[in-house]
């Protein structure tokens, strides 16, 4: 015979080999993990203290862009005075930021 018989053997160092494949998906969402999750569960966490914060007489902007001062504020809505006269109820979730106290000089 001119070809002799191969027979298989143990791949040297087998579990540390597989460890070492799985190594830059473990960095990958090491990664993924510190430039998007964490930063999003941050800012989460601040809109929630910002609306519990929420107070009559604050000035805020709704998620629409609409300007107004809370005049009453409940467990999902906040009442807003948005010119003399004109309130509008809206969701708690829709205030997207709370403005400087005068910063709406007009109301």
């Amino acid at each position: 015979m001119i070809i002799s018989p191969a027979y298989a053997q143990a791949a040297a160092g087998g579990a540390e080999s597989s460890l070492m494949s799985f190594l830059p998906i473990i960095l990958m969402f090491v990664v993924l993990y510190f430039l998007m999750i964490r930063p999003q569960m941050k800012r989460q966490k601040e809109q929630k203290s910002m609306m519990d914060a929420l107070s009559k007489g604050d000035e805020v902007v709704t998620a629409g862009g609409i300007l107004g001062r809370v005049i009453k504020v409940t467990d999902a809505y906040v009442t807003l005075d948005v010119a003399n006269g004109t309130e509008v109820v809206v969701q708690k979730a829709a205030i997207s930021t709370l403005l400087p106290k005068g910063t709406i000089k007009a109301l």
